[in-house]
């Protein structure tokens, strides 16, 4: 039986980090990489005081396993996993987790660097600031709004 598989998800409550580390055990695979990425307290100066992150799911969900594949093929890993959280976040909760395992300890430190650079990159997935100060403010958005965008009119006309 092939053993080998990728994941993605988005989350509307905490992301089961330990559940998703074991599935990721393979017997052929001796090295495992993780990042997580929490909510910090504070951004370019001010003091924030939760996150709310937004998602156009239909598009994350396909380009993050485009993602996963491009790190599996790449890298030549055997298990990639990915989870990013939706919805409001407190301080110290984890927004993003990416997991690797492959036969060797470099392959998943490089598979995951890729994953984690790519998702931040590629998917249309929004963060929403809020301040001690009472203000609060979109974070890093314009560049994935644009992709949506493009993205969405790429595929309104017509192909003829």
């Amino acid at each position: 039986m092939d053993m080998r598989h990728s994941y993605f998800a988005l989350h509307h409550s905490t992301i089961p980090v330990e559940l998703l580390r074991q599935s990721l055990q393979h017997p052929g695979c001796g090295g495992y990489a993780a990042f997580e990425g929490w909510v910090r307290d504070h951004n370019e100066g001010r003091r924030v005081l939760r996150l709310e992150y937004e998602a156009f799911a239909p598009l994350a969900e396909r380009e993050a396993e485009r993602i996963l594949e491009e790190a599996r093929s790449r890298y030549g890993v055997d298990c990639v996993a990915c989870a990013h959280r939706v919805g409001s976040l407190s301080i110290g909760e984890v927004a993003v987790w990416v997991g690797v395992s492959a036969p060797h300890r470099g392959e998943a430190f490089d598979a995951c660097r890729y994953i984690i650079d790519q998702v931040k990159h590629r998917l249309p997935i929004w963060k929403k600031e809020f301040y001690e100060d009472g203000d609060s403010g979109w974070v890093n958005c314009e560049h994935c709004a644009a992709q949506a965008h493009d993205h969405v009119h790429e595929h309104t006309h017509s192909h003829r």
